[in-house]
């Protein structure tokens, strides 16, 4: 039974047991589950919940926020963050934090290693092996060595790959919308049908952001070279999948390697349904591009250690929806956690309040983003009530905490 003196952590999805541990060492009582919940079970288990960790198939929307008035942070133990309404959380004072960086090494070895498969058929050579078949033969077996390595999306995955499967003799082309700094010899394409038109192996790393939905397509998968490999380790809805399965049927592309579904099962068990089921050329992973015990329990500890640091210090650095700002603490004060509306003015207003109680200010830091504006001042520790009212009472205060 819940310790009602004790903050409350709800972690789902199986997070790694280094985040319970964290944060029981901060003094929270943790409930940790092994699968995702939908939305209605969600909001039914928020009321009292401080923290809330989730993985990628947990959706995290404004009628769940609205159900959580004593949500202080979010923890996306992941790299993506679009399974949770960025804005509404915003919107709530609430602040997202992920793993951006943690599991990256993971994504990447497994991409070199279905690369490898692919282009070797080991896949088709181990399903006749375990048919009883001897098949020695090196026909359509290649090296990787000397072969084009199309990377579309070239942020923290896409360059740590460039890296190393240049490492193995391949030549490497990116394409990507933002600026990107191209990384030892390899070569930026100015569109993506240009780096279609030169690759042999075409591997998908973008991010989730609503733009991607589906731009990947029977257009895009006409334009590969014929024979050419394909994989996607980064989201489901970025591609079509009947349109992979056709151009699989047809043999334009020669193989490909799928690590993320438009519909995922919630659990271990759960039936998996994908029209790419059944090819002896295609490797279906279950979302594991990340999952490693390395990087499962890096994760654990990183995500957890922003959890924690938020709650007590009030720190937003690497907050993926709130301005990042950070300050040390001065000993013998109090802090107060400022979430506004950034509107002209509010930072007079709550120094004139603070004025108006001879209140002294010992530090103090104001970040914006966007709609939102967020305040950290540190106080003495003698005060009065008022102070705290007021300023939860000004028009543009969306949320306020006094940590000690």
């Amino acid at each position: 039974m819940t310790d009602p003196g004790r903050p409350r952590a709800l972690l789902l999805e199986g997070i790694h047991p280094n985040a319970v541990t964290r944060l029981e060492s901060e003094g929270y009582a943790v409930e940790a589950l092994g699968r995702a919940l939908d939305e209605d079970e969600l909001t039914g288990r928020l009321a009292g919940v401080h923290l809330l960790g989730i993985r990628s198939k947990t959706a995290v929307r404004a009628a769940a926020l609205k159900a959580a008035p004593d949500l202080v942070a979010v923890g996306a133990f992941c790299i993506g963050t679009d399974q949770v309404d960025l804005a509404a959380a915003a919107a709530a004072g609430v602040p997202v934090f992920n793993a951006p960086f943690s599991n990256t090494r993971s994504v990447v070895e497994l991409a070199v290693a279905e690369i490898i498969a692919l282009t070797r058929r080991l896949t088709e050579k181990n399903a006749a092996m375990h048919a009883g078949v001897w098949d020695k033969a090196a026909e359509g077996s290649h090296e990787v060595r000397g072969r084009n390595l199309g990377i579309v999306g070239y942020g923290n995955i896409g360059t740590q790959l460039s890296v190393l499967a240049e490492n193995l003799g391949m030549r490497v082309y990116f394409y990507d919308t933002a600026d990107r700094l191209a990384l030892g010899n390899a070569h930026r394409c100015d569109t993506l049908d240009e780096l279609l038109g030169v690759a042999d192996v075409v591997t998908l790393h973008v991010d989730g952001r609503p733009g991607n939905s589906g731009f990947f397509g029977a257009e895009q998968f006409a334009r590969m070279r014929s024979g050419s490999l394909f994989l996607n380790l980064s989201r489901g809805f970025v591609i079509d999948h009947a349109a992979l399965r056709r151009h699989l049927d047809s043999g334009h592309v020669a193989g490909a390697a799928v690590d993320v579904f438009p519909a995922e099962p919630k659990g271990r068990g759960d039936e998996f349904v994908s029209e790419l089921r059944g090819l002896p050329n295609v490797i279906l992973t279950p979302h594991i591009g990340g999952s490693t015990e390395e990087a499962q329990a890096d994760i654990g500890s990183f995500v957890a250690n922003k959890l924690a640091q938020y709650a007590a210090e009030g720190v937003t650095t690497l907050s993926v929806n709130l301005p990042p700002v950070a300050m040390p603490q001065q000993p013998g004060t109090h802090r107060l956690v400022h979430v506004h509306r950034n509107t002209p003015g509010v930072l007079a207003a709550v120094n004139s309040i603070l004025a108006g109680h001879q209140v002294n200010i010992e530090g103090q830091v104001l970040g914006t983003r966007g709609e939102v504006g967020f305040l950290l001042t540190d106080i003495g520790t003698r005060y009065a009530d008022d102070v705290v009212d007021q300023l939860r009472a000004m028009e543009q205060t969306i949320r306020l905490r006094v940590l000690p």
